[in-house]
């Protein structure tokens, strides 16, 4: 066997071993829920039950943390603001927090009214369509992470109890209403995401990138961006993230945010002022100053993440828990503690073992993201939600996240071409003058800058005049190297692809598994 030969097979073989651990660990957490839930409820009748449906929703946990959590890290750990490892431990501490402390004790075993509970009055039909919703939800947010595609978890378990409850009591069990309003956010969300992700990033650009003096310019405008942020975080965080422990109206929770962001500013202004000096005066030391709050973004992110959709992921656990134990099954139904811990610990583990992936795929493989473009998309989700939260619109934070690096990406192409455009312009009236190699020079430099320095390299090729001359064979060249594309498209197409896939194939994954508890329950 020849060397190369031989190290592709070590290759694999680490990678089987890799494999092997990871799938290791997440059945030994499995096996540690089996065991604790058959202890608790050994004095149960349908205990198989219980344990069996807590089995589902830690699976379902797993699920979450390997492809939801993503969006929350995966801008910042593209940009460089925080390893992988970091990102890892931040986002799994702070996703268990926010499921734990402000998960709620009562959540809508039906997720926002999909169908009606008084329409499946049989008890242990009840129990079928909740572990069905859940096992279709699971399996395809599992089939989503292998691909390597981000979607909704809280659109995968509508998907999971819409198909399900319809195989159990038929069409008219859906509140077609509220799935109308779920499939608008499916282009809303990412849509708005997009926009003002976009929209902030060309501001940045406009009063800082583009300047003589970038940093000079940064310690005006990013202690803004930031007091911004502290304003859209603080009142995202009192609107969604603690509304099970108080309620806080819009009003109040705007007030609580200004008068954040007015402290962080007041804070952040003079620190960013002392740092100042100390960088380079160019993008990469702009980027620095953004370090910090991208860490304090994702760690904001993955509490509000955990305290809503943790909560709504393990609530048709809850509903078979309390229909199992207590024979209620109403429609809005308290979450016991140890299922909110299930749902937490399977976050952080999923993440860890499984998350990676996807992370590396949102930070990294859409577009290129530095840490100014991941500021934009962390401020547009929190902003978005803020929105969708007043409009009564059901959004994804999977879908806001990814709009807004898909957002960021699109006007990085605008610009780009934008500028070869007048570069082309200003070439075709100097057509034909001398000075080729000087100009050919300028031509390659401004090939390899990136899109801020080109401005800069145009108004140097405006100021040679008459001098500046190119080749046909060489506009064409520039041309080319100008449309390539920033946004890559095959990400978006499969992205795009799941999304719209989700809730249907959830819901038919979902019926055929409630079809097959019934056959297997029934006498």
């Amino acid at each position: 066997m020849r060397l190369k030969d031989y190290l592709k097979v070590e290759q694999a073989t680490d990678l089987s071993r890799t494999e092997v651990g990871r799938m290791g660990t997440a059945i030994i957490f499995i096996v540690g829920v089996i065991i604790y839930t058959g202890m608790k409820f050994a004095h149960l009748d349908q205990s198989y039950m219980l344990i069996a449906a807590a089995v589902i929703g830690a699976y379902m946990a797993l699920n979450i943390g390997a492809n939801d959590v993503a969006n929350n890290v995966g801008p910042a750990v593209g940009s460089f603001a925080m390893t992988m490892t970091m990102a890892i431990l931040i986002a799994a501490v702070f996703e268990a927090a926010g499921a734990i402390i402000a998960g709620g004790d009562v959540v809508s075993t039906v997720k926002k009214g999909i169908i009606d509970p008084a329409d499946i009055a049989n008890p242990d039909i009840f129990v079928w369509v909740m572990m069905g919703a859940l096992l279709g939800a699971a399996i395809w947010l599992n089939i989503a992470t292998w691909l390597g595609a981000p979607v909704s978890t809280t659109h995968s378990i509508v998907g999971g109890v819409m198909g399900a409850g319809i195989a159990a009591a038929g069409w008219d069990v859906v509140n077609w209403d509220a799935m109308a309003k779920i499939a608008s956010s499916w282009v809303i969300s990412p849509v708005v995401g997009g926009a003002i992700a976009a929209g902030s990033l060309y501001a940045l650009k406009k009063t800082v990138f583009f300047k003589p003096n970038p940093v000079g310019a940064a310690q005006k405008v990013v202690p803004v961006m930031i007091g911004v942020m502290g304003w859209a975080f603080t009142t995202y965080i009192a609107l969604k993230g603690v509304k099970h422990l108080v309620k806080i109206s819009f009003p109040t929770a705007l007030l609580i945010g200004v008068i954040a962001g007015v402290a962080i500013y007041v804070i952040v202004r003079p620190l960013i002022r002392r740092a100042a000096p100390g960088l380079p005066d160019n993008r990469d030391g702009v980027n620095k100053l953004f370090t910090l709050p991208l860490i304090f973004a994702a760690a904001l992110l993955s509490f509000a993440h955990g305290a809503n959709d943790v909560a709504n992921s393990v609530g048709p656990l809850a509903g078979i828990v309390d229909v199992l134990s207590e024979g209620d099954g109403g429609g809005k139904v308290a979450i016991p503690l140890w299922v909110m811990v299930i749902g937490a610990l399977g976050i952080s583990v999923g993440l860890a073992l499984f998350g990676p992936k996807l992370i590396r795929t949102v930070g990294s493989e859409i577009t290129e993201l530095d840490r100014s473009r991941a500021f934009c998309i962390a401020l547009a989700a929190a902003i978005t939600v803020i929105i969708a939260s007043q409009l009564g619109l059901p959004v994804s934070s999977t879908h806001v996240a990814l709009g807004g690096v898909f957002g960021v990406g699109f006007l990085r192409e605008f610009l780009e071409q934008r500028v070869g455009r007048v570069v082309e312009d200003v070439l075709h009236r100097h057509e034909g003058e001398p000075d080729f190699n000087d100009v050919e020079a300028i031509l390659r430099d401004f090939q390899n800058a990136p899109p801020e320095d080109k401005a800069r390299i145009l108004n140097d090729l405006k100021a040679m005049g008459p001098e500046a001359v190119i080749s046909a064979a060489q506009r064409k060249e520039l041309r080319k190297a100008l449309k390539r594309q920033l946004v890559k498209r095959s990400s978006l197409l499969k992205i795009a692809s799941a999304w719209i896939i989700t809730v249907p194939v959830s819901a038919l994954m979902a019926a055929v598994f409630y079809f097959a508890l019934r056959g297997m329950m029934l006498p």
